[in-house]
């Protein structure tokens, strides 16, 4: 390896692993959040976004390679997930076939700052990506010109919205491309009016005045006979052995509400000489965000249909993750 390597943070690597207390969860189709390779080397490091911000990582080396300059790939977790909660797996699964891969955790959960923790910040989540390829462009071991970004879940809009700004993304594959402003938006209209938005507001002026945080609902703590098919979804994978980590997903209330200007699907048009990737679970509930996004992309653009996959399905399930399509569309577009 070149001279110039990864600034290790101090800290104990792996530091989250599954908890044998919780239920085991469904772990049909090979699912495995906590993977590990001999193949790879992972160090924990931290780097600074522009606003100064300090944003603790992963960094995934190959080992034994005979190249000494890498293809490099930032993997984004779903909102309100840490880097252990599917990107992880990402991340490792791509140093595997030949990538340097930095997985992370967004500002104001898990290990980044923010002091108002688990923010809602779409700004800070995009730049956040943007950081990150600072970061990689610093290390001699990675081709500055060959930096690409897959993102899971949620973590595909503030992806896009990181292109829309950021030439040096060469490639994007979203996983379940989810639109967090829409569903957001959606329950602001099922609530009728603007109770959503009266209720953070006085939540505001609460907290201002010394009362504790709060929390929206994220996924649930516990099931019940009213449990939708969706809650039960993330609840096999958040609250289970098979992905629960160091992360609540319940946001706080008075920053849940900034989604609802939150718009990535826009503009798109504008993301242009960069490839893009679309990755959808023939049976997810989102499926309609990723088809709704490549429609509206005008550039090289795929849309990679996994059969019989759902949305979190494609979170750990080794099985149907298309590992092998997304290091064809990295290795010919990086």
């Amino acid at each position: 390896m070149p001279s110039r390597q990864p600034s290790y943070s101090a800290g104990k690597i792996n530091a989250r692993r599954r908890n044998p207390d919780l239920p085991t969860g469904d772990v049909h189709h090979d699912a495995n959040n906590w993977f590990q390779s001999s193949a790879v080397e992972q160090h924990p490091v931290t780097f600074k976004n522009i606003y100064e911000m300090q944003v603790t990582a992963n960094v995934f080396l190959p080992k034994d390679s005979t190249e000494t300059v890498f293809p490099a790939l930032i993997i984004g977790a779903p909102i309100g997930a840490v880097k252990e909660q599917a990107a992880n797996l990402y991340a490792i699964k791509l140093a595997e076939q030949g990538f340097v891969t930095v997985s992370f955790d967004q500002s104001a959960w898990g290990g980044s700052n923010g002091a108002l923790r688990n923010a809602i910040a779409p700004i800070l989540y995009a730049e956040n990506f943007s950081a990150a390829t600072d970061y990689l462009t610093t290390l001699d071991c990675v081709a500055n010109d060959r930096i690409g970004l897959i993102a899971i879940g949620s973590a595909g809009g503030f992806a896009l919205n990181a292109l829309k700004i950021d030439a040096r993304i060469k490639a994007l594959a979203t996983i379940n491309l989810t639109d967090m402003g829409a569903i957001v938006r959606e329950q602001r209209d099922a609530l009728g009016g603007n109770a959503l938005i009266e209720e953070s507001s006085r939540s505001r002026t609460l907290e201002i005045a010394g009362q504790a945080t709060t929390y929206a609902h994220g996924v649930p703590e516990e099931l019940d006979e009213n449990s939708t098919d969706i809650e039960r979804e993330f609840y096999d994978f958040y609250r289970t052995q098979r992905g629960a980590a160091n992360s609540t997903l319940h946001p706080t209330r008075t920053t849940f509400t900034k989604l609802l200007d939150f718009y990535p699907l826009r503009d798109l048009e504008t993301i242009t000489e960069r490839a893009m990737l679309f990755v959808v679970g023939e049976e997810a509930w989102s499926r309609h965000f990723s088809e709704a996004a490549f429609a509206s992309a005008n550039e090289s653009k795929q849309l990679l249909t996994v059969k019989a996959a759902g949305h979190v399905d494609l979170y750990d399930r080794i099985a149907l993750i298309p590992f092998s399509e997304l290091t064809q569309f990295f290795t010919k577009n990086l």
